[in-house]
């Protein structure tokens, strides 16, 4: 986790503690912060929404925001498409293709519950080196890593697992390649089939 000193620098200046602004520029630009709800805000920073710290602090954050869109203007320079670049990242702004009615529900199996989900399907197979029953996830259809939907539901994981981090001192956060291996649940809806679900395996490569 990176704490953006510029960002930290920005909040101090407009009268932010430094303890909630390291908090607060922990991953995050300007845009990311005016981007947060009041629950996650007063769980980065640890205040509850009804101390007079927390008011003030939301304050500050919006009054950057209006300052910052009473600013904008149509003329663009070299300078000004920087600055839009780092405050608006795109995945902030592209879309999020869960949401498309054409898509299926899809959301990871967590990884203690795998072996009971797909129970069905008969993946509990003897290991040819040890004997030992294990679960075949391999059999099952594969969704590479870098599909847009897999690329969505991290996104989506990875940004609760900061939040936790940020609330939890003591909570471990996700590893490096930590979806690779991972198990998605596929709930599709028909109206002459009603529901099915299937499960897909992400792998990183073919």
């Amino acid at each position: 986790m990176v704490v953006k000193s510029a960002t930290k620098k920005r909040l101090m200046e407009l009268g932010v503690d430094e303890e909630y602004a390291h908090k607060l520029a922990t991953d995050r630009n300007m845009a990311d912060i005016k981007q947060l709800s009041l629950d996650e805000v007063s769980a980065i920073v640890s205040l509850s929404k009804d101390e007079d710290k927390f008011s003030s602090l939301m304050d500050v954050i919006r009054e950057v925001g209006a300052t910052r869109r009473k600013r904008r203007s149509k003329k663009i320079t070299i300078n000004a498409k920087a600055v839009d670049e780092d405050d608006f990242p795109m995945g902030l702004t592209k879309f999020n293709v869960l949401n498309h009615i054409m898509v299926p529900h899809q959301q990871l199996v967590p990884m203690e519950d795998e072996e009971e989900v797909l129970a069905p399907w008969n993946l509990i197979k003897p290991d040819e080196e040890t004997g030992e029953d294990r679960l075949a996830k391999e059999l099952l259809p594969k969704i590479l890593i870098t599909d847009p939907v897999v690329q969505v539901i991290k996104e989506m994981a990875e940004k609760d697992d900061m939040l936790l981090s940020a609330a939890d001192p003591e909570h471990i956060p996700l590893a490096a390649g930590w979806l690779a291996d991972r198990v998605i649940r596929v709930k599709r809806h028909s109206l002459s089939a009603g529901i099915s679900v299937a499960y897909r395996l992400i792998v990183e490569g073919n």
